[in-house]
């Protein structure tokens, strides 16, 4: 089930429409030509096929993708094996292509799209080796799956030599970025990286000039099946000099520690255009645990697309608050709840398993 939250439309929508850098990485909010998603494929993550868990998944993926395809394109990207079923799932009106597929969290295997200085769409391929090679994962399909998303666009393919993800990464859009020192300087992903060579390589690829570290992610993500700190279930850009930060009031919860440690690293930073940052604290579900141990639960791994912003429900008090703390965030747009409970069972929420495919633009004069 999904709710919708409408949202005045004028002049307060100003904050998210600022003119963009010419070139780099823009910001979620700035236009989408269309999303990519993939479609769950059988795996130990999600099961055989045929069986109740996949069938969780491949309804909790539709229903993200149906909500995003009211308001823009969407493209599936389905393992051969599964295209049938994936377009039997997803409905007339989304796209499906074929490309053999590991896993479905294209937020992180997929590529990561920027503006050339032309105003055209390009294509960054990060070097994917299953969330710092896990035991767990596996990513003999998923690490083709940038260059086949990009070929499928017609998008010129830069190929990074950061082991990165999708998940790991926020911009503004205006040359500031946020990343994890757990994520880009895992001795299983970049061994030897530093912050130093962490931020030029990702200068090179975003087009950034700031990047602002923070020290962890959420405590869960530290778990065995965990990405060992994506900020995207943690912290966002929601415009210019604006972060939204995942806050658990709740002493009990390890998160509660995470977020003080969060807020007192961003509280005081500047963002590239030297404007102090302004910190929006979302609070998180009120739910603390499930079956395995302390959630993740996060308003934050919304997804924000043409007109809509796509956010997480869980049923739970919070989500209301929630809704209305991003509709004053993303003024212009609808923000639409979405059941997200299986989605994060399975590792993660619908920021992650979507990726934006930015609008070219006009040559900057």
């Amino acid at each position: 089930m999904s709710f919708i939250y409408s949202t005045a439309v004028g002049a307060a929508a100003a904050p998210n429409h600022v003119s963009p850098s010419a070139a780099g990485m823009p910001a979620e909010w700035e236009a989408h030509q269309r999303t990519w998603m993939a479609f769950p494929p059988p795996n130990e993550t999600f099961g055989p096929t045929g069986s109740p868990t996949l069938d969780r998944a491949r309804a909790a993926w539709t229903r993200v993708a149906q909500a995003i395809a009211r308001c823009e394109p969407v493209t599936v990207v389905a393992d051969p094996r599964d295209a049938t079923a994936a377009r039997e799932w997803l409905g007339t009106g989304i796209d499906v292509v074929e490309v053999p597929l590991d896993d479905a969290w294209l937020r992180d295997s997929g590529p990561t799209f920027v503006h050339q200085p032309d105003g055209s769409v390009a294509a960054v391929d990060w070097i994917f080796n299953g969330w710092g090679a896990q035991e767990w994962a596996a990513w003999g399909k998923d690490e083709a799956v940038a260059k086949a998303v990009a070929a499928t666009t017609g998008a010129p393919v830069r190929a990074s030599s950061l082991v990165n993800e999708g998940g790991g990464f926020h911009v503004d859009g205006e040359g500031t970025v946020l990343l994890t020192e757990t994520v880009q300087l895992d001795p299983s992903r970049n061994p030897g990286a530093t912050k130093e060579s962490v931020e030029a390589e990702v200068s090179a690829a975003l087009g950034t000039s700031k990047a602002i570290w923070l020290p962890r992610g959420l405590t869960r993500d530290y778990d065995e099946f965990g990405t060992r700190g994506h900020v995207d279930i943690v912290a966002t850009f929601a415009g210019p000099g604006t972060i939204l930060l995942h806050r658990q009031d709740d002493p009990a919860h390890p998160d509660h520690a995470v977020y003080l440690q969060l807020k007192a690293v961003l509280s005081g930073q500047m963002d590239a255009q030297g404007r102090p940052l302004r910190i929006i604290d979302v609070p998180a579900p009120t739910t603390l645990k499930d079956d395995e141990g302390w959630v993740d639960w996060s308003y934050i791994n919304h997804y924000v697309a043409n007109d809509v912003v796509v956010l997480c429900s869980f049923d739970d008090p919070n989500d209301a608050i929630a809704a209305g703390i991003l509709e004053r965030a993303y003024p212009g747009r609808t923000v639409e709840l979405v059941d997200a409970r299986d989605i994060f069972a399975f590792g993660g929420g619908i920021h992650c398993i979507t990726q934006q495919q930015p609008a070219p633009r006009e040559e900057a004069a």
